[in-house]
């Protein structure tokens, strides 16, 4: 019981301590953990640790390696990202790379049971950074406040910014037979947002619905609902000009994920698929900046060379939610949550201060079981590059062109322990 009073205790500290994130799919980071990340992001159906079930689908803490027994996870992801964005007005060319960084994101999970006879009940408790996106043109050829050619005003909206959210979420498991297993996790998220003239963080809150059902034992079906949550961040950005600070609520999508995993050979050869749809369109701030609906699917698998020896890899693809605007007029008002701002600078802030753009990723992974109470596992994750590109006319009605470019890497660290 002390045990796990600490490792509860632990929990909380790593979700105050939590630093910048960087995202994978729209603003979101594709996965936690270097299992679930090194195998594509999967882990509706068939996730291979506690973090990665809480994270995927809270109804899976009761299928697993990890059951019946307890489990701790503690994971680290070193993200690379690299950003880079130009503005060609009039046929001159004003472009730089977003200051580069290496973004530490820890995570944290336990898995306990609560019953060890049928019907099995579970509880699960994790914090991980799971969103966040950001740039950092200060001091660059962007970052023209006083800007000669349009009077004084700005070069570009969105120079500066930087949203991190870190996810504290206590779950907890019913499995009433052996095929069937219901999860519910509470959410409570904890969202800072940095626009250079702002800072704000506040909390907001929701739940996660899941269920798997095994129709053979080398099938898993995962399904899985997330509810929208919203955060208020007030007085971050003067949008309509009137020299006071604005509030921007934010809205964590509502999502839906399916997945299907195949035990092909028990205990060596496990392939999973899943799909999500992520409605970034009907999220608020997100709609405001055009946003649309992304569909995410991703593939992994895991093979044992050895009961110890595990390898990894896996594929994810999310389409770009951020629509592109060509022939936009710069000179006129766009509307966002009740302010008015030019289009001009509103198509700057959204491409260049926010180009969650990138589609493609491939994992790989590997994991080695010292004992059947402590194993070690590394990932690697690239994300390969991508752009938005638009064109259309800048406030002083010039011609222009604006273009933004990110690719990711990263690097995953986790830890195991069973007991």
């Amino acid at each position: 019981m002390k045990k796990n009073i600490f490792l509860a205790g632990l929990l909380v500290l790593v979700a105050l301590g939590a630093t910048q994130v960087w995202a994978t799919n729209g603003d979101n980071l594709m996965a936690i953990g270097p299992i679930s990340r090194s195998m594509g992001g999967v882990g509706i159906a068939a996730p291979q640790d506690a973090i990665s079930a809480v994270f995927s689908n809270p109804a899976a803490m009761c299928f697993g390696p990890y059951c019946p027994n307890s489990e701790f996870n503690f994971a680290g992801t070193a993200f690379m990202p690299k950003v880079d964005a130009k503005v060609v007005l009039g046929g001159t060319t004003y472009s730089s790379g977003s200051a580069d960084s290496v973004y530490p994101i820890p995570a944290i999970g336990i898995s306990v049971p609560i019953t060890k006879t049928m019907p099995l009940w579970r509880f699960g408790l994790a914090a991980y950074g799971v969103s966040g996106l950001g740039v950092d043109y200060r001091n660059t050829a962007l970052d023209q406040p006083r800007f000669a050619n349009f009077g004084g005003y700005p070069l570009i909206a969105g120079e500066y910014t930087s949203l991190q959210i870190m996810k504290f979420a206590p779950s907890v498991a019913f499995e009433p037979s052996t095929q069937f297993s219901f999860g519910l996790a509470a959410h409570i998220d904890y969202a800072t947002l940095d626009m250079r003239s702002g800072s704000s963080s506040g909390f907001g809150f929701g739940a996660q619905l899941g269920a798997i059902y095994k129709p053979h034992d080398r099938v898993s079906l995962g399904l899985t609902y997330l509810t929208p949550q919203t955060v208020k961040h007030e007085k971050v950005r003067d949008f309509d000009g009137d020299m006071v600070a604005d509030t921007l609520e934010l809205e964590a999508p509502q999502q839906v994920g399916l997945g299907i995993a195949f035990d092909l050979i028990p205990n060596t050869f496990l392939i999973e698929m899943d799909g999500k749809w992520i409605n970034w369109a009907n999220a608020k701030g997100y709609k405001d900046f055009d946003w649309k609906d992304q569909y995410v699917f991703s593939i992994g698998a895991q093979y044992k060379v050895t009961p110890k020896l595990a390898l990894r890899a896996g594929y994810n693809y999310g389409t770009n939610p951020v629509n592109e605007h060509n022939n936009f007029n710069g000179q006129t008002l766009k509307q966002v949550q009740g302010k008015y701002m030019p289009t001009y600078y509103y198509e700057t802030f959204r491409t260049i201060g926010f180009p969650a753009v990138v589609e493609h990723h491939l994992t790989f992974g590997i994991g080695y079981e010292f004992s059947n109470r402590f194993g070690i596992h590394l990932g690697y994750t690239h994300a390969f590059s991508n752009s938005i590109k638009e064109s259309g006319t800048a406030v002083n009605g010039q011609p222009v062109t604006l273009e933004s470019n990110l690719s990711e890497n990263s690097i995953e660290f986790g830890l195991t322990w069973r007991f």
